[in-house]
Order: structure tokens, then C-alpha cells, then sequence
């Protein structure tokens, strides 16, 4: 272990992470980690509706057996290769077609949260891997021809994920803390969007 990143967001994902200024806190925090004692929450947008207010989703993640970029759900779970894996997810708002999720993963597996959202049939908007598309338009969320082509605008150009909020007893204080990152500015201006284009009827 050396001084730095303690645990590492997937790519285009934004939100908090915890950096170490010193070796023995790294590996302090990084065992943390392995036992599973730091609570992490994240806010999410997916496409489709999750149909219950919240659920927890258990299912064992392994390699993609031939997309080395991707994970995929394990058809058996007795695999050796099979990494067990458990989120729990809690709807903050539904829209036409969309919803607003706080997800808090119980294990830490790669893509985690973007492969069991995307096997209940409501992947992370604009998540190219897991939902098929890298970007989310006005025009996709807006009623048809209500935007002029002029006044299009991209929405989301990379996976609507955020890590919101991280909590833990610090190693060596002993006390507990909490660090949170506010939505970012692409999060919040497709939540405008949403509510002002789909908002439940």
C-alpha cells in the first residue's frame, strides 16, 4: 500500500473518493474496505422504471466471457469464477420512462451498480456498456416536436452515476465521518429537464 487513492470510481462516474496522505491510513482504509465498513451511496438515472420503491438485488458478477471491458451477471452462481454481490436501492422519483435512484451497494464488485440495474431492465442512462447508449439528448426526453433541432442540447454525456456520500469511523481518530459531493451540474440539469418533461401524469 502507498499514500493515495484508497478505492477507485469506475470511469465517468463522479462523486467522492477518499485519498490517504500516508501509508499505514491507506491500508488502514483499505481493510475498511475489504470488511465492508464503509457505507457508500450513490445517486443514479436510469432508463425504464424500477417498479418497486426499494429492493435489494442479489446476483453473483463474473468476467463477460467475451467482452474483456465488461462484467456479466453469472448464469451459475456455484462458479468458482462467481463473485457474489448485493445492492440495495431506494426510488428518490419516477418519471415517464425514467427514475431517480439512491443505490447503496453491499459489496464492492466492479460495475456493480450498472450491471444489476441494467438486469432489472432499467440501466444507467447513457451507460454505453450496459444500456447501449453513450449520451442522453432534450429531444429524447422532451414530447416530439417540441424542440427545434437549433435548440437541441446534449443532456448527459457520460453515465448518469455519482458517488453522494461515504461514511466511516476513521482508523486512527476512532470518530465517524461523512463526506458528500453535491449532483453535478449534468445530473441536475436532466433532473430539470425530466420534471419538466416527464413528470408523472
Amino acid at each position: 500500500y502507498r499514500p493515495g487513492i484508497v478505492h477507485r470510481l469506475d470511469r465517468d462516474t463522479s462523486g467522492v473518493i477518499l485519498v490517504a496522505k500516508e501509508e499505514k491510513t491507506h491500508r488502514e482504509l483499505a481493510l475498511l474496505f475489504e470488511q465492508r465498513r464503509i457505507f457508500k451511496e450513490y445517486l443514479a438515472l436510469t432508463a425504464g422504471v424500477l417498479d418497486r420503491d426499494s429492493d435489494y438485488i442479489e446476483a453473483a458478477i463474473i468476467r463477460h466471457p467475451s467482452i474483456r471491458e465488461k462484467m456479466a451477471i453469472a448464469d451459475d452462481e456455484e462458479d468458482e469464477e462467481a463473485k457474489d454481490a448485493c445492492t440495495f436501492y431506494e426510488v428518490i422519483e419516477r418519471f415517464r420512462g425514467f427514475t431517480y435512484v439512491r443505490v447503496l451497494p453491499k459489496t464492492g464488485r466492479t460495475h456493480q451498480i450498472r450491471l444489476h440495474l441494467a438486469s432489472v431492465g432499467c440501466p444507467i442512462l447513457a451507460d454505453k456498456a450496459y444500456g447501449g447508449r453513450d449520451r442522453l439528448l432534450l429531444s429524447e426526453i422532451a414530447p416530439a416536436g417540441t424542440i427545434a433541432a437549433e435548440n437541441d442540447e446534449t443532456l448527459l454525456a457520460r453515465q448518469a452515476l455519482h458517488a453522494h456520500r461515504i461514511r466511516f469511523r476513521h482508523p486512527r481518530k476512532l470518530e465517524w465521518m461523512e463526506i458528500s459531493a453535491p449532483l453535478p451540474d449534468d445530473m441536475a440539469r436532466t433532473l430539470i429537464a425530466l420534471r419538466r418533461f416527464r413528470s408523472p401524469r
